[in-house]
C-alpha cells in the first residue's frame, strides 16, 4: 500500500473523530506487516485523561484482533498542518513497531515521513 493510499484511509477514519472540546479531529491509519489496515480517531471524553488518540486507538484495534507487528501509520488532522504523533502515541509505536514508519500530510498535500525511531530517539524499555 503507497503513503498517499494509507493518508486516503487515515481521512477517512479521521471523520469519526468525537471531538466536542477540542474539536480538532485526528485520524490514523495502521498498516500491519500482512497487508492488513487497522483505523483510528481521536475520542475525546469530559475527563480529559480519558482520551485517547487515533494513533492508540488503531494500535488497539490491531492488537485486539491479534496483529502485532506494524510497518507503517499515516496519521493526519483536521488542522492542515503535519500533525505526528504525541508523547505517549510515541512510546506506544515504539514498542510495537520500533522501525516502523510514521506518515504525516499536510493541508496542500506535502508528506513527510519519519522513523518512529526519529521521532523518539531515546524512548523508554523494561
Amino acid at each position: 500500500m503507497t503513503d498517499r493510499e494509507l493518508i486516503k484511509q487515515a481521512k477517512k477514519a479521521m471523520e469519526y473523530a468525537y471531538v466536542p472540546y477540542s474539536r480538532f479531529k485526528v485520524g490514523a491509519a495502521l498498516l500491519t506487516k500482512d497487508g492488513m489496515v487497522f483505523h483510528g480517531c481521536n475520542v475525546e471524553n469530559a475527563s480529559y485523561g480519558a482520551t485517547c488518540c487515533a494513533e492508540r486507538i488503531a494500535v488497539f484495534k490491531a492488537i485486539s484482533e491479534g496483529k502485532k507487528f506494524f510497518e507503517k501509520i499515516a496519521v493526519v488532522s483536521d488542522s492542515g498542518k503535519l500533525t505526528p504523533p504525541c508523547g505517549i502515541c510515541r512510546q506506544v509505536l515504539l514498542e510495537f513497531m520500533p522501525e516502523g514508519m510514521v506518515i504525516l500530510e499536510n493541508e496542500i498535500g506535502e508528506i513527510k515521513t519519519y522513523s518512529v525511531k526519529e521521532l523518539l530517539p531515546i524512548g523508554f524499555t523494561l
